[in-house]
């Protein structure tokens, strides 16, 4: 084991030292063996997609295609201009495909609307039908038809919205297309991914992100014309999101009727056919491609995308070749780092490396290339805690018990049902002054939030804090949560987060160096935090208000986990009524909050109960030894 370790801290030195020159090399390297050329790709209506296309000079082989579909720019424009690298890694590049890069409809420098997560349409009915599906099919049937040296074979892989543009390649596939792997796919933004997660708006998100990327574009451009960056006027983003007030200041203030999707997020409160049109799920049936699901455990934007993709997939296909990794990392990771460590925790190997290595590339090169099988599991997982890579033969595993940890009097957490009568904790939130989702300032949401350190929270009188006695054994929970909360309001509506956290014991060791001055000794890692709109605790479709003073269930899932509490830890469980400001404030008032006045924000007094009729806590899997 030591050895082992040894070898792994040499690869990630190896990786981290050679990052720059790998750039400079692999730009060198793209000139020298690939033909850069574009092309309008015309699609059935008519419509012409840019598409840049990397082909090997090398002659005497035949090659697949890897396509990249992406609303992000297929940069740099110019046949004499070429990407720094291309594919998901080097091992790509060298190895040798057609690479495809282009912009979605509407995007660009490809003609047409774009429209944002749209719509699928399952039963066309002429060539003016299209959605992301056909825009696929189409591409892949002329690049077969005009490029030469193809195997006849193409691939498709994407991370975050490109993940969406991989997923949608699948209802009614090209029959050429072979593989395919979404990664963060971007999957229902009502529910959980990006922009809200069950029904509370992901404000910092939602505001970032079409401050720029939701102004119109009239016509074909490049980047270098295209609209720049939100000037943040206050550098503090709490306080930023504060001074804006009520939602519905922000068009007021900052964005006018330009940005159209915004005005879609404020039209659409409620899960209405406006959202479940653009949800992707129920179209994924007679999937034929092999399919490989990569998510972050620790991906603050799509980690809900990666499990419900594969878990559609698994449901409505079970004959599908259908395989799901998800591992230690942030929104892209397993690409954008070496994996090795994410904020302040390290797993002890570079993970990203060796998902690379051992899982993506065979994956595409066994179906692309007709390579040896890859030999993986239904699903590969790695661990934290235990910070090892463990492989399942279904994902949830089965060989779990299912258990629940109750809240109890004092702050107490255990596996034991409370047994007293009418106990609960009360205490006062107040939507002007919400809990924080991070200690101190940061202009902009951090992705390091999902697995920080939570003794910032812990301290505030309006987080309720359960933990467990000191750990006699390790306990592993990998697979779904449920918080089930008994609670009640003088409030008409109110917002819970849950939050999962991993207790260090006080005599952690801090790293070594230790340049930020950590002190792990009690280090509070959020190991899973979710959100819930009370109003939507029966139905998406139709919110409820809360009978002031009545105890209410509020029930629902937070994303699965696959985590380690050590012998020596303790679990705790935090319980707050605001996360801000990556979630708006509810006003605690039953109300559409789109259209709310700022006088309508008030406090509000919150009781949790915890006794042997109204027992709060959270539904967990325990991996069996």
């Amino acid at each position: 084991m030591a050895r082992l370790k040894f070898l792994y801290f040499a690869v990630f030195l190896i990786f981290t030292a050679t990052t720059l020159f790998a750039q400079q090399t692999d730009s060198a390297y793209v000139r020298e063996n690939y033909t850069k050329i574009e092309r309008l790709i015309p699609m059935r209506d008519g419509v012409k997609l840019f598409t840049a296309i990397y082909i090997p000079k090398e002659k005497g082989r035949k090659f697949p295609f890897l396509i990249n579909r992406t609303p992000y720019t297929v940069s740099p424009y110019g046949e004499d201009k070429y990407k720094t690298s291309l594919g998901p890694t080097s091992l790509f590049l060298k190895e040798g495909f057609i690479f495809v890069y282009q912009d979605v409809r509407g995007k660009w420098m490809s003609e047409g609307e774009y429209v944002d997560i749209r719509p699928q349409i399952a039963n066309k009915k002429s060539k003016k039908d299209i959605d992301e599906s056909s825009d696929t099919y189409d591409t892949i049937d002329w690049l077969l038809k005009n490029i030469p040296n193809n195997n006849g074979k193409a691939g498709i892989y994407g991370i975050s919205y490109p993940g969406f543009y991989s997923t949608t390649s699948l209802p009614n596939a090209h029959p050429a297309l072979k593989a395919v792997s979404p990664q963060a796919p971007v999957t229902d933004w009502f529910r959980g991914d990006d922009f809200h997660h069950n029904g509370v708006l992901f404000l910092a998100d939602a505001f970032s992100f079409y401050s720029g990327f939701g102004v119109p574009r009239p016509k074909p451009i490049t980047p270098d014309k295209g609209p720049k960056g939100f000037e943040f006027p206050i550098k503090d983003n709490y306080r930023f999101y504060l001074s804006i007030g009520a939602l519905k200041n922000v068009k007021e203030k900052y964005f006018g009727d330009t940005i159209k999707f915004w005005n879609d997020l404020m039209a659409h409160g409620t899960y209405d056919n406006f959202w479940k049109e653009r949800n992707i799920l129920p179209h994924l049936t007679n999937v034929k491609p092999a399919v490989l699901v990569v998510g972050g455990f620790f991906d603050a934007e799509d980690a809900f995308g990666a499990i419900h993709t594969y878990q559609a997939i698994e449901k409505q296909n079970p004959s599908a070749k259908n395989n799901l990794v998800m591992g230690p990392w942030f929104h892209g990771g397993w690409v954008r780092s070496s994996g090795q460590s994410f904020g302040d925790i390290p797993f002890g190997q570079p993970t990203s490396i060796w998902y690379q290595q051992n899982v993506e590339f065979p994956f595409f090169m066994q179906y692309l290339k007709d390579t040896a099988p890859a030999q993986l599991a239904e699903a590969t997982i790695f661990v934290t805690g235990s910070n090892e890579w463990k492989k399942f033969n279904t994902w949830p595993p089965k060989d779990v018990e299912n258990k629940t940890l109750y809240f109890q009097a004092n702050g107490q957490l255990s596996f034991t049902k409370p047994g007293a009568s009418n106990n609960f904790d009360e205490y006062e939130s107040d939507p002007n002054n919400p809990v924080p989702y991070q200690a101190g300032i940061q202009e902009h949401r951090t992705r390091e939030y999902m697995i920080d350190d939570q003794r910032f929270a812990a301290r505030r009188p309006d987080v309720k804090v359960y933990q467990t006695d000191v750990l006699q054994e390790d306990i592993t929970l990998a697979g779904p949560l449920t918080a089930d909360l008994q609670v009640s309001t003088t409030g008409t509506d109110a917002d819970y987060v849950v939050k999962l956290v991993d207790v260090y014991p006080e005599d952690a060791q801090n790293p070594s160096p230790n340049p930020k001055g950590l002190i792990m000794g009690g280090y509070q890692m959020l190991v899973r935090g979710e959100i819930m709109r009370g109003k939507f605790r029966n139905s998406f479709e139709k919110p409820e208000a809360f009978q002031p003073g009545k105890v209410t269930e509020v029930k629902y899932s937070l994303v699965d986990v696959a985590h380690t509490f050590k012998k020596g830890h303790r679990i705790m469980i935090q319980v707050q009524n605001s996360w801000f400001p990556i979630a708006d404030r509810n006003p605690q008032k039953f109300l559409d909050i789109y259209t709310a006045d700022d006088k309508d924000f008030q406090k509000a007094t919150h009781r949790i109960y915890h006794d042997a009729d109204h027992a709060s806590g959270l539904n967990v899997t325990v991996l069996k030894p």
